[in-house]
């Protein structure tokens, strides 16, 4: 391959990121609209899973990857479903933490099935060893971006 035709791979590789987390993401959608869940209500729960209950509201936002005002209408609705419980942060009386209730348990079982079921889908016919290298590869970008993570208001770095 020519130096320009791996110039011009490199180019594609965010964008085509993007759109293949967009398409799993539409992907697992189908089999949860079923439960009333959409990628929106969806994908907090799952991150409160993996990072663990207890997060705040800001940050939970941040790991979901959107606006934390947008967030909170998120988090209304699953309230509302019985999905979510926030209970104030005793560190931080502006803060709210966000915990799973058992209903939220139940669904959120129910989709780590339907999520797990897309991605055995997705990923037949890769082997493991590719993705063992993908892996690799994530956690280089992933650490570049942690690097790179700027506040937008003030060009600071922001912790992680």
């Amino acid at each position: 391959m020519s130096c320009d035709e791996m110039e011009a791979l490199r180019k594609r590789v965010g964008i085509k990121l993007a759109l293949l987390a967009h398409a799993w993401r539409r992907a697992i959608d189908c089999p949860l609209s079923d439960l009333g869940l959409t990628d929106a209500t969806w994908a907090p729960l799952l991150h409160l899973d993996e990072y663990g209950e207890g997060v705040t509201q800001k940050e939970l936002a941040f790991r979901v990857g959107i606006d934390a005002s947008t967030l909170v209408r998120v988090l209304d609705i699953l309230s509302n479903r019985g999905l979510i419980q926030r209970a104030a942060d005793l560190g931080d009386r502006r803060a709210r933490k966000i915990f799973l209730t058992k209903q939220g348990r139940k669904v959120l079982s129910e989709l780590q099935r339907a999520r797990d079921a897309v991605d055995a889908k997705v990923l037949d016919g890769v082997e493991d060893e590719e993705i063992v290298g993908l892996m690799a590869t994530f956690r280089k970008i992933d650490a570049r971006l942690h690097e790179m993570q700027c506040s937008p208001c003030t060009g600071e770095k922001v912790s992680f």
